[in-house]
């Protein structure tokens, strides 16, 4: 599977990756060989290591900063908006700072990459927001003065390998995990009996969406009593980056709301009265579609979104399932401006706060039951009991740790 994947991202890529960016074996050698040379510098190494943090940190507060989002840009509400959030709360603190949004128009891989290339050498650091943006390993290793932050995906050679880089941190999310909340939430405040997860493009991240939405409602209904139905429509049905048929419900983009709007009515028609929305601006039709309907909620994806779900004197928001990515990017630029940065690749889950749901006062409508339920599950998710299934974890929405 995974040489698959290797080999659909090398298709996307151009150039070669050289001394920048290498394997775990590689970056444990460079630590090795960094702590021996600052224990034999001794004071006076300290010293100068003092010296560039100072200088370092004078020159974080004036970092030019750039995000490159997708077609549907940094105001779409959910996943580019909090990622610039992020941006926007280092700045409060750093008012030098600046930051510059890039939308990438099509959500092309190599026009996703082919954008930041145009703009690399005119900032301090980089946002890129999205799967479709791993291949700028290459980019990376050519502009070792400038710092990444690669939201959603991991950097890859230009062979299609996944490598770690000096100046890059990539971040995933257990997305299946916050997924996995939603399913939970649906299948236990469906009326209907009829739920669904409708989401943009079946890139990873947005099957992790789904495969942990679909073991959710099955967790709900073998443990907890529940009798909800995934509804998927066939042809809208999800092909991911090694060309397998994920089923689910796909708008095929994230910038469509009129296919949204469309896909959205169609669940509804079908019977559905809660869905769950992870299509970036895409998924504002289907929160359209809802709004027209009667009796209809929908799950917020990435953030809260309760006050987008405002219709008249209702709202249609049931929760939120949420990927904590602002407050991580913020994190990540703070270490640049004090000079405490260190590229590499992490995977974020509940076990660090970054997945979840919305439960505060006001900003849901579920049952003090379903909340109660949810928190427990939460922890079963946080020490490893309950493990979603996912894109890549080898594990089925039917069949995984935690389920029987």
């Amino acid at each position: 599977m995974k040489k698959m994947i290797s080999v659909m991202m090398a298709m996307a890529m151009a150039g070669a990756l050289l001394t920048g960016c290498g394997g775990a074996s590689q970056d444990a050698a460079t630590t090795a060989a960094q702590t021996e040379a600052q224990a034999e510098g001794g004071e006076a190494s300290g010293e100068t290591a003092a010296q560039d943090a100072a200088e370092g940190e004078a020159a974080g507060s004036s970092l030019k900063i750039a995000i490159v989002s997708s077609p549907s840009g940094v105001d779409d509400g959910s996943f580019n908006e909090d990622n610039y959030n992020g941006i926007l709360a280092f700045i409060e603190s750093h008012p030098d700072a600046t930051v510059t949004p890039v939308r990438e128009e099509t959500g092309d891989t190599a026009a996703a990459v082919q954008a930041v290339q145009d703009i690399v050498a005119d900032y301090d650091v980089i946002v890129c927001c999205g799967f479709q943006f791993a291949a700028i390993g290459a980019i990376a290793n050519d502009n070792p003065d400038v710092k990444f932050i690669l939201v959603d995906s991991y950097p890859s050679d230009a062979e299609g390998t996944e490598v770690a880089c000096d100046n890059v941190y990539a971040m995933q999310f257990k997305e299946q995990e916050s997924g996995f909340f939603a399913g939970m939430a649906a299948a236990l405040e469906t009326q209907s009996g009829k739920v669904a997860v409708v989401n943009g493009i079946a890139y990873p991240s947005n099957v992790n969406y789904q495969y942990g939405f679909e073991s959710g409602v099955n967790y709900a209904n073998a443990k907890l009593g529940a009798s909800a139905e995934i509804v998927e429509i066939a042809s809208y049905a999800g092909t991911d980056v090694t060309n397998a048929n994920v089923g689910g419900n796909y708008i095929g983009s994230f910038a469509d709301e009129a296919t949204g709007k469309v896909v959205g009515k169609a669940l509804i028609d079908e019977g559905c009265d809660i869905i769950f929305v992870a299509a970036g601006g895409s998924g504002n039709g289907v929160f359209t579609a809802a709004k027209e309907a009667t009796g209809v909620k929908v799950i917020g994806c990435d953030v809260d979104q309760y006050d987008d779900g405002a219709n008249g004197s209702e709202n249609i928001i049931l929760t939120s399932g949420l990927k904590i990515m602002g407050m991580n990017v913020e994190k990540q630029l703070n270490a640049i401006a004090d000079g405490s940065f260190a590229g590499g690749n992490a995977l974020l889950g509940a076990d660090t706060d970054s997945t979840g749901f919305v439960k505060e006062d006001g900003r849901h409508q579920m049952s003090a039951g379903t909340i109660e339920k949810l928190d427990e599950a939460y922890e079963l998710v946080k020490d490893g009991t309950i493990v979603p299934a996912a894109n890549f974890n080898d594990i089925q929405p039917d069949d995984f740790p935690g389920l029987k």
